[in-house]
């Protein structure tokens, strides 16, 4: 594994997840609207403008000299409320960022992964197979996020190795915005993002001809999952 593009790669999970690229020998490489840790090379980009999702990604694949070894789908977002409450344009943000950004990174990274049998890993969640109150736009996308890759993965078997993987709850910032509501309690076990990004350089690290086709990675007690 050597050039990997992250999406999100300044915090949370995808800032782990160039840790752990890093820790394992690669070059990170990452989109973002915040700068990643230092060293790393990024571009700026808000990630809801999908074309320029895709020319950043075009842009960093240049930079990289032409290759790439693997895409990492990392950013995400939500705003968790009823329907009738969230304004569309927050709601069309969290599809947008979570599953068109998604479609449009991979896309445009699609002809350099062919070159050198790269890896693809799309990140969803337990809410993209099990669906909750209040989440229309979360689970809308990360269902969506569950039948894109899994479509992908068929059009692209022997070419592309296409992984799927499904976060429970994670210790980061994701939650620190919601209403309190909407937060985690006191006693909740959430799992630590290193723990999720060693599984997604596990499935970067598979060898051509094998694939690791879906990834479930969530603290023993998560109750979003089974």
């Amino acid at each position: 594994m050597d050039a990997v593009i992250v999406t999100g790669g300044s915090s949370g999970l995808g800032a782990a997840v160039v840790d752990a690229v890093i820790k394992a020998g690669g070059r990170p490489y990452v989109i973002d609207r915040q700068a990643p840790r230092e060293g790393v090379d990024w571009i700026e980009c808000d990630l809801a403008d999908t074309r320029a999702a895709e020319r950043a990604t075009a842009e960093l694949i240049e930079r990289a000299g032409g290759s790439i070894d693997g895409v990492v789908t990392a950013a995400g977002m939500d705003v968790p409320g009823a329907l009738a409450d969230i304004p569309g344009e927050t709601w069309d943000r969290i599809v947008a960022v979570d599953l068109l950004a998604t479609a449009a990174v991979i896309r445009a990274a699609i002809p350099a992964l062919k070159q050198t049998h790269g890896g693809v890993v799309t990140i969803s969640s337990t809410l993209g197979i099990k669906a909750v109150s209040d989440a229309t736009a979360y689970c809308a996308a990360k269902f969506g996020v569950v039948g894109f890759t899994r479509a992908l993965a068929a059009e692209l078997a022997g070419q592309v190795n296409v992984t799927l993987l499904i976060p429970g709850g994670m210790r980061t910032k994701f939650f620190d915005e919601r209403e309190d509501r909407y937060k985690p309690g006191p006693d909740a076990i959430l799992n630590d993002p290193a723990n999720v990004a060693a599984a997604v350089v596990f499935a970067l690290g598979q060898p051509a001809g094998c694939a690791v086709r879906e990834i479930v990675v969530a603290a023993e007690t998560e109750t979003s999952y089974p």
